[in-house]
């Protein structure tokens, strides 16, 4: 009933803002709980989500005409210099404290193939590393460069972890090696940020992170995955070329 209720609510959500969307995701502490914080802290949290789409500028049309109070003085300018601005840093525009169906909302607007681009070459890896750690789809279209740059994330965050790993670890080990990728780098994680920032994403939603890599790791040939223990172990054979 919980879930039901949730997905109910994204739809809800969703149906505010034009559909024209290659992959719609919400994320975050309002989305799956942290450790330390309770089901009504995660359920009063803001509701981030990113929201791809082929063509920017006609997007941000659509949803000017919709949504004009979401942008800030960009609005006054048009679609194009907003798609213009989004071009910039991580390829992502933000408009952010959006009250919707009584929440508080920010949403990111990416373009597909700047998505696709991040996703597979880790440019930024700020969408990209987000897609690494459980997010709720709510929306995908039938783009299959975009299905297969999102699983070719999931299977270089997996060999990025294992290259830091010993060759025996757990499971948690490995999530939590995966959910730090992003923050590697990451100024606020030395000033700012909780230090304990990933184990608290982690701890509380191994379930959603086994969904999220589980098949990855079963047709993984250089690992020996226990999944009742919980427990991995890679092996990397390099052969000498005659």
């Amino acid at each position: 009933m919980a879930l039901q209720s949730s997905a109910v609510k994204f739809r809800r959500i969703l149906a505010h803002f034009p559909q024209e969307l290659s992959l719609a995701f919400a994320y975050g502490s309002g989305v799956f709980q942290q450790a330390g914080a309770s089901a009504v802290e995660t359920g009063n949290n803001m509701l981030d989500f990113v929201f791809a789409v082929d063509d920017s500028v006609t997007w941000h049309m659509m949803n000017l005409l919709k949504n004009r109070n979401h942008y800030s003085f960009l609005k006054y300018f048009g679609p194009k210099p907003i798609s213009n601005v989004q071009n910039y840093g991580a390829g992502i525009y933000y408009n952010t404290l959006v009250p919707c169906n009584g929440r508080v909302i920010k949403y990111g607007v990416i373009s597909t193939d700047v998505l696709i681009e991040d996703l597979l070459r880790w440019k930024t890896l700020y969408v990209a590393g987000r897609l690494q750690k459980p997010v709720k789809i709510l929306t995908q279209n039938e783009n299959v460069k975009l299905q297969a740059a999102l699983t070719s994330n999931l299977k270089s965050a997996v060999t990025a972890a294992f290259l830091m790993l010993p060759e025996s670890f757990s499971e948690e080990d490995l999530y939590m090696q995966i959910a730090g990728l992003s923050y590697c780098g990451d100024f606020r994680m030395i000033i700012g940020e909780d230090k304990s920032k990933v184990m608290n994403i982690v701890k509380p939603n191994m379930l959603h992170f086994q969904k999220l890599y589980s098949n990855i790791l079963e047709d993984c040939p250089q690992v020996v995955y226990k999944h009742q223990q919980g427990k991995l172990e890679v092996s990397f054979c390099f052969q000498n070329s005659a």
